[in-house]
């Protein structure tokens, strides 16, 4: 039997996006009942926990604005069910989904009870809180963890020269992705036809919440110079976000909107469709304000459909994309440099199934579950 164990988190399935659906991963490989979830509650909860190995405890998780601090209520709520837990399910070591407010209440609970904290650290939420007191409430959270799980190098680095925490405390924890549900051969189920995009044309695609960090407004610029070029390029945006509205504008703007198609939420079936029908996946991501992407799960997805990609500079992106092996990384700010990536790769088909190739071949041999699970249980109890 697996020791108890519990997870604190706000993210969680079928909360969507990258973080929810990696948590999921690890904890259905990391036990069954014995594994402890606290998250919030969400549409569609009761439904989904029904069959979920693990045991799932949904709490109400909203900050309150008539209250100061506006997250006290929350931070009461997850202390008290976490701690409830903790002892009652005696469990042996405890997980936050971030610093804040999980990491701080795992640590408080780790302390009371002894148990060792591992914190999980994805880059973006590092630099985002300015310099203040929710600023320093991080670091002094992420400094006292037993383990920082970071995803890519460049998580680490900034846990190291931003926030002030040891080295040895920091496991570098590189993303999964699910390499039989996302592979080469799939039968792409003509997705394609379901939008009227004919086999004809060349398809780019993005995943990813409509948000200005991810870069797709600047793809959807990218367009005009792409068709001047002589490129039939047609562009397929999977996601849901706060930036729709605004990309639905531009594209009308720019003269492109009969060859952009924004899918929104798609099955969990053809998800992976949409990857094999696409000739490119694309995703020119850019710093804003220091909100920058950690790592960018979705590479991974393209990459194990064997699929080169394009991202941008910023952030920790260049652990999942290989700059001139696996795609292309090119300056998100800059639409001169993303059309000239995209056409290259467009233009040069061989090129672009030769970094497929070596995408899916460096998935197996270094974004597999096996090789993550591995690396957590050796730090449920060690100590540094």
């Amino acid at each position: 039997m697996t020791q108890p164990l519990l997870m604190i988190t706000e993210l969680f399935l079928p909360t969507k996006g990258g973080s929810a659906v990696s948590f999921d991963d690890d904890f259905r490989r990391l036990g069954e009942k014995e594994v402890h979830i606290v998250t919030a509650d969400v549409p569609g909860a009761k439904e989904f926990d029904l069959e979920h190995p693990n045991s799932i405890y949904r709490l109400t998780l909203k900050r309150c604005p008539w209250i100061k601090p506006e997250s006290l209520l929350m931070y009461l709520n997850l202390l008290q069910k976490s701690l409830w837990l903790t002892l009652s399910k005696r469990v042996t070591a405890i997980f936050a989904g971030r610093a804040l407010p999980e990491g701080f209440i795992a640590l408080l609970v780790g302390r009371l009870t002894g148990c060792n904290v591992l914190i999980y650290a994805h880059g973006e939420e590092l630099t985002g809180w300015g310099r203040g007191k929710k600023f320093q409430a991080m670091c002094f959270t992420l400094r006292h963890a037993n383990w920082l799980l970071a995803n890519s190098e460049n998580t680490r680095d900034t846990l190291i020269n931003l926030i002030g925490v040891a080295p040895e405390r920091i496991v570098i924890t590189l993303p999964t992705v699910d390499e039989e549900r996302f592979h080469p051969d799939l039968d792409d189920g003509d997705v394609r036809n379901t939008a009227g995009i004919s086999k004809d044309k060349k398809l780019i695609l993005s995943v990813g919440r409509l948000q200005q960090r991810k870069g797709f407004d600047n793809t959807l610029r990218s367009l005009p110079l792409l068709v001047k070029e002589g490129l039939d390029v047609e562009y397929a945006l999977i996601g849901t976000g706060e930036d729709l509205d605004s990309l639905q504008q531009l594209a009308q703007e720019l003269g492109v909107a009969e060859r952009v198609h924004f899918l929104g939420h798609v099955s969990y079936d053809d998800l992976p469709r949409w990857y094999n029908s696409c000739d490119l996946f694309v995703m020119p991501n850019r710093d804003i304000d220091g909100d920058s992407e950690g790592f960018g799960l979705v590479f991974l997805e393209a990459a194990a459909s064997g699929k080169a990609a394009i991202s941008g500079t910023a952030g920790g992106t260049g652990s999942a994309v290989i700059d001139g092996e696996t795609g292309l990384r090119v300056e998100g700010e800059s639409i001169t440099e993303i059309a000239k990536g995209i056409a290259y790769l467009l233009q040069n088909p061989e090129k672009a199934q030769a970094m497929g190739d070596k995408a899916r071949a460096r998935v197996l041999d270094n974004f597999t579950h096996i090789r993550r699970i591995k690396q957590l249980r050796e730090h449920l109890a060690k100590k540094v």
